[in-house]
């Protein structure tokens, strides 16, 4: 049985359904939209809002200012912020060096400089608001195993539950950095290695964060917490991401307790007291993946398929929202000007759009922790007073600043501040 799709988004994770949101919120009701997604999702609810309690170990995504504004757009903000832990604060500094910088989202006359949420929460947020939506058509558990240049559009072969057969104008490919479907449709990657792992776990604290975020550079690279909300029974908790050689990041995975914490207040010092406990540690190796392409006739990849980041700032998930309201904006044009929605030329535009912003953020990403690893005396004196000089220069550190919140990329973003938004817009029951 073949059926015809408008626009077939393969992948229901953050990126996919925050895609389907998106489009589903710019695009005519004539056009069709269908999700498909490999893993059983929530079912809907009846009515009122999904309960949710923190528990320690949940993994958390950071979300920049420029995500703050897309997911007001598609009205999902007001779900999302009841478990958001604003970042009031950032403070970077570099271990045996004088260099650091604070920055606060009230010199700014901001709210935040970003947010903290719980992965599944914002999962679980983003599917229910497709459901109320309606406008989505959702097929899960199931996933698209082949894909085949057809006409002006894509042919594709889904697999789970019913074989089905669709036919579409536009293939969103949105399935995850070790993309099955774009090692199927043949998209070669570039990858660069780092030789380093990620370290990630949830760390409590002796002393609350106060909504301060750390990005700590050692010569061993980075060391970052990001505030989250205290989970029951009340421990002042802090997301850890800590870059590693592959051996020790393996050792400290599975290690005592009582060691690896030492190990960690040794590398990041007291700056919060005491550390008490770490939850769950996971590990993973660190590369720059890149899609050597990201389109063609009939398809686009998206998200992490398109490009995979150092986790160094939080850019990753960001970038790809950014994407979402680039493309969806782009295609929402092209629908308005009767052009076909798979059209190369209509998604080319999408990408000479939004390749500046890639560019920057992957560089920015991608020398970020080099800088800061590197021995040389006089490039080290020249970082350590550079991030003394953004404490001394307001323009260059507010302009650093627009960039690591993602405003700079934005169409309409502000100038020299956001909304100065109040305290029911900041969001969030948070710690301490």
């Amino acid at each position: 049985m073949t059926a015809y799709r408008d626009i077939v988004i393969a992948g229901g994770g953050m990126v996919g359904a925050s895609l389907a949101l998106q489009l589903a919120a710019v695009l005519p009701q004539t056009v069709s939209i269908c999700l498909v997604e490999g893993f059983p999702l929530p079912a809907p609810l009846a009515q009122g809002k999904p309960e949710y309690h923190p528990s320690f170990d949940a993994r958390s995504t950071a979300l920049s200012y420029s995500s703050r504004l897309v997911y007001e757009k598609i009205q999902v903000w007001d779900e999302l912020r009841e478990w958001l832990c604003p970042i009031e604060s950032i403070h970077v500094s570099s271990r045996g060096h004088f260099g650091s910088s604070l920055l606060r989202a009230g010199d700014y006359g901001w709210s935040a400089l970003g947010y903290v949420v719980e992965n599944a929460w914002l999962g679980n947020a983003l599917v229910q608001a497709l459901y109320r939506q309606g406008r989505v058509e959702i097929i899960s558990p199931a996933r698209v195993a082949a894909a085949i240049p057809e006409g002006r559009g894509m042919k594709l072969r889904l697999e789970g539950g019913a074989e089905t057969v669709l036919e579409t104008a536009l293939l969103l490919v949105a399935d995850g950095a070790a993309s099955g479907l774009r090692e199927q449709l043949g998209v070669a990657v570039q990858e660069k290695p780092y030789g380093q792992h990620a370290l990630v776990a949830n760390v409590a604290f002796a002393q609350p964060h106060k909504g301060c975020a750390y990005e700590r550079f050692t010569d061993q690279g980075p060391v970052a917490l990001l505030p989250l909300l205290a989970s029951s029974p009340g421990e002042h908790r802090s997301g850890l991401v800590w870059t590693l050689s592959a051996r020790e990041a393996m050792h400290l995975q599975a290690c005592p307790e009582q060691e690896f914490l030492q190990a960690l207040q040794d590398r990041f010092g007291y700056r919060l007291g005491r550390m008490l406990q770490v939850g769950e540690r996971h590990c993973y190796p660190l590369s720059l993946v890149q899609s050597a392409e990201q389109v063609r006739q009939g398809v686009v990849v998206m998200g992490n398929a398109a490009h995979s980041l150092h986790p160094v700032a939080g850019q990753g998930f960001n970038l790809a929202l950014r994407d979402v309201a680039e493309l969806s904006a782009v295609l929402a044009r092209g629908a308005s000007a009767g052009q076909a929605l798979g059209d190369l030329a209509l998604l080319q535009g999408y990408l000479r759009r939004q390749q500046p912003d890639q560019d920057r953020t992957i560089q920015f990403s991608d020398r970020l922790p080099g800088l800061f690893m590197h021995s040389d005396p006089v490039l080290g004196l020249a970082r350590d007073l550079a991030l003394s000089g953004l404490d001394i220069l307001p323009g260059l550190k507010r302009a650093f600043v627009r960039h690591a919140t993602g405003v700079a990329a934005m169409a309409g973003a502000p100038g020299d501040t956001f909304e100065k938004t109040s305290d029911k817009t900041g969001t969030g029951r948070r710690n301490g």
